[in-house]
């Protein structure tokens, strides 16, 4: 039977899978020939609003539905919107007829304006369904209530995960971001927080933190924090630095190194709420040997790590750690 489009392409992250996500595909099937699924933020972190991997996304969707769908991992580039585009398009490959498929009112309408070569199908969902919501009441057990909004496949999957220890770290790092936003509910308007990151190179090496506490305990990052209320920004980035690296420069040197710095202020880009940071290249001599640091205070540890392994391991950084580098190097 011939159909309206060749492939039909659905793009999400399926935090986790519904049944919402579900009638999408069955709706795209009635239209395409083909569908291709890609599962966004594929490189980043496991954290509360990203719990699973795309391998674990993958095998909720394939194990929910008995159609042909092809699904296939799509990387986050926060700041690199183009490359985005350009590795969706790879993805698409050389079929002509396309179209893109999904629900109006959450993030696929985001893509329309972005692909305007392909139409625009909108599905709406015959219930309320949102994977925020499903994520919430995951976090605070109560499982059951969300058995009619996923398939069967899934709930059966969130059963054995509820058990893990991933589940029990994601549950504690929810209390603590419940806990932190429930401090600033008195405030007469939403804060935004001001923050500054160190990026700190030197001969082909980046120096990372681990950090020690929620959120994204355990994760690498670069060494910064918050803003004093009595401190100029660049003040702050030298501080937070000294103070969690125990770099051995002088701060002359320090302040003295910097090359570039560039405001990174993406929506959603904290867990905590919104937050603007301010990240400060600082390049050192590649002729010395790489200084000695030592995790303190926020970090329980500091290592100069080479660039290519950098490269390789985005999922272990966090929030946009790893984006934020990138950017900053460019071009460089």
């Amino acid at each position: 039977m011939n159909k309206k489009y060749d492939l039909a392409v659905y793009i999400g992250r399926f935090q986790p899978f519904h049944n919402g996500h579900n009638a999408v595909i069955k709706e795209a099937f009635s239209i395409a020939n083909k569908v291709l699924v890609l599962v966004g933020s594929t490189n980043t972190s496991i954290n509360i609003k990203n719990p699973f991997t795309f391998e674990e996304r993958r095998n909720m969707i394939i194990n929910s539905t008995t159609l042909p769908v092809e699904v296939m991992p799509l990387d986050d580039y926060i700041y690199e919107e183009n490359q985005w585009l350009t590795d969706v398009q790879e993805l698409v490959g050389d079929n002509t007829n396309v179209c893109i498929i999904g629900h109006s009112k959450d993030e696929s309408s985001y893509y329309l304006k972005h692909f305007p070569q392909w139409d625009f199908v909108d599905v709406e969902y015959h219930e309320t369904i949102d994977a925020t919501m499903i994520r919430e009441l995951l976090y605070n057990g109560k499982l059951s209530f969300i058995k009619g909004a996923i398939p069967g496949a899934v709930y059966n999957y969130l059963v054995e995960f509820t058990k893990t220890d991933k589940y029990l770290d994601l549950t504690e790092e929810y209390k603590f971001i419940k806990e932190y936003k429930a401090s600033w509910a008195g405030s007469p308007h939403e804060p935004t927080f001001n923050t500054v990151d160190a990026v700190v190179i030197q001969s082909g090496h980046i120096l990372l933190i681990k950090r020690k506490d929620y959120p994204g305990k355990g994760l690498l990052a670069l060494p910064g924090g918050f803003l004093n209320p009595k401190e100029t920004l660049l003040d702050a980035v030298i501080r937070e630095l000294r103070e969690e690296t125990k770099i051995k420069i002088p701060e002359p040197v320090l302040r003295g190194s910097i090359v570039k710095e560039e405001t990174f202020d993406a929506v959603d880009r904290s867990t905590r709420g919104r937050t603007i940071t301010k990240a400060f290249l600082i390049q050192l001599d590649d002729s010395q040997p790489l200084p000695k640091v030592k995790g303190s205070d926020d970090a329980s540890h500091a290592e100069f790590i080479p660039l290519a392994k950098f490269y390789d391991i985005p999922e272990q950084m966090y929030e946009d750690h790893y984006h934020i580098i990138r950017k900053l190097l460019d071009n460089m």
